[in-house]
């Protein structure tokens, strides 16, 4: 259910709304994705390349899921594993993963699925000079083999806790012999894969053409798609969105501003629904000193700054959706995001006692950096105000941010992350405080409790390490971590959909009401 909570729009918001308003009268709509099959989706933001190794974006990972498979697969919902192109698997030793592949599995273009496949995949991954973006989740392999040709072994360079989730997401298998025909730049064209949708037509920055393959394979977890086509199209602006899916012209879209979903809500041809995700937003200090000598190298001031900012308020009058407030540098459902951590409840207060017996009663000026939710940062900033800290926003892109904190620039940012939708602490904590570009805390007893959490694969010492580590993290107040972040999707009342927590739309799953 929608957060009610009334909020103030400017006057394109007013005339949007007034829009929605009149629409409420009207009939509802033909659906005309249901009459031809056709489940017609937007999103804002045009995909540069499908070839899934040569982008990052959610997006595409929207589009990997559909046309290509992996090894093996991960239920979302209960965490499981099991087999997809492989029929099962085992792992053999720490470093070992053997898998036993389905046969009679085809390709888009016809040619069949074999270990030659896989092991073709894992050395084009492996090879140096490739320009792929994603590093991190292949740099663990240490190579593949082909024990025949429906039996393959992948091997890690050291025990990798992350491992399946890996090979479960982001590791899809391509045809050999066509890729190794037309490489990436053939593979954004025209994409071949196993999976259960098969894009036909494609108009860069504009549209995509899903439709269902007919050959998929029996016994697949994705299962048969129950719908032939999918029609994807790029609308940048949300506005544009929402009128066409008022309209009738679109059955989906996602990402919609809590104001426009509250009231796309109330229209009886529509289901907008409100679901958590794997980003958390956070402010990260620069306790390291990294950026130059500053106010946030004492712990009390870094304190101050938690106890100063009404997290809660923030989320249930601006944020809502199903955000909440989070109190452990990570996302609570991960394994190893322990909740159990020192907490920073409002407390004005306590803030300005903090500050003054830091040196500084009358307050301090900082720049701080962010890239997005402009409106979340300015009421964290008027908090700050009171406690007598002056900010100077520096806001920019993401890139331009992120290289600004890897490069020694930043004493304070507001800042999120989405873990890469991977439901382990591995995905978050590692990165920011275990010696990496991102880590501005530089605590030895932290970084060497995640080195521990991640060189082994036994659940208790990856559980008690994380704990250790992200105890010390709170105690010593290196992050304030803020909030989760939901989505709001917006549907048809004839599409049959449920999202999920890791913010991958599984669009073989839908159907027709």
């Amino acid at each position: 259910m929608m957060n009610k909570t009334p909020r103030r729009v400017g006057l394109k918001g007013l005339a949007l709304l007034a829009a929605l308003s009149a629409a409420t009268w009207l009939p509802t709509p033909a659906q005309a994705g249901k009459a031809d099959d056709t489940l017609n989706i937007a999103w804002d933001r045009e995909l540069p390349n499908v070839d899934y190794y040569y982008n990052t974006s959610r997006e595409g990972i929207v589009v990997n899921r559909l046309v290509w498979d992996t090894l093996i697969y991960r239920d979302p919902t209960t965490g499981e594993f099991s087999g997809l192109l492989a029929e099962s698997f085992e792992i053999v030793d720490d470093t070992t993963f053997e898998f036993k592949l389905r046969k009679g599995v085809k390709f888009h273009n016809g040619d069949g699925f074999s270990a030659k496949d896989v092991v073709a995949t894992i050395n084009f991954l492996l090879a140096p000079d490739t320009g792929k973006l994603s590093k991190q989740t292949v740099d663990w392999i240490k190579g593949a083999e082909a024990l025949d040709d429906y039996t393959v072994r992948i091997y890690a360079k050291a025990p990798t806790p992350l491992a399946t989730l890996y090979l479960a997401g982001d590791i899809p298998m391509y045809p050999a012999d066509h890729y190794a025909k037309v490489g990436p730049g053939g593979m954004g064209k025209e994409p071949v894969g196993t999976g259960p949708y098969k894009i036909t037509k494609m108009v860069p920055g504009k549209e995509i053409v899903f439709e269902a393959n007919a050959d998929y394979f029996a016994g697949s977890p994705k299962g048969k798609p129950a719908i032939s086509k999918i029609l994807q199209r790029t609308i940048p602006d949300v506005n544009t969105q929402i009128v066409e899916l008022t309209s009738g012209k679109l059955d989906w879209i996602w990402k919609v501003p809590a104001d426009q979903a509250e009231k796309l809500a109330t229209l009886p041809s529509l289901n907008v629904v409100s679901a958590g995700t794997m980003r958390v937003g956070y402010l990260q200090f620069d306790a390291a000193g990294r950026s130059g000598k500053n106010p946030f190298q004492d712990v009390r001031v870094r304190k101050a700054v938690s106890y100063a900012i009404d997290r809660k308020a923030i989320v249930d009058n601006i944020v809502r959706g199903a955000s909440e407030v989070i109190n452990s540098a990570c996302y609570p459902e991960q394994f190893g995001c322990t909740q159990d951590v020192t907490t920073y409840e409002y407390d004005l207060e306590k803030a300005k006692a903090l500050l003054a017996e830091a040196g500084y009663p009358d307050g301090f000026r900082t720049e701080i950096y962010a890239y997005r939710n402009r409106d979340y940062l300015e009421p964290m900033l008027g908090f700050l105000k009171e406690i007598g800290i002056e900010t100077d926003l520096r806001y920019g892109k993401y890139a331009a941010t992120r290289d600004a904190i890897r490069s020694d620039k930043v004493p304070f940012a507001f800042m999120t992350w989405g873990s890469g939708s991977v439901p382990d602490a591995d995905a978050i904590v590692p990165v920011f405080f275990g010696d990496s570009p991102d880590d501005l805390a530089r605590d030895p007893e932290v970084q060497a409790e995640l080195k521990k959490a991640g060189s082994t694969v036994d659940t208790k010492v990856r559980l008690a390490a994380y704990k250790k580590a992200l105890s010390k993290i709170a105690d010593e107040a290196y992050w304030l971590p803020l909030w989760t972040f939901s989505t709001n999707y917006a549907m048809s009342q004839d599409v049959d959909w449920t999202p999920t927590a890791d913010e991958i739309p599984r669009f073989f799953f839908a159907k027709w009401k």
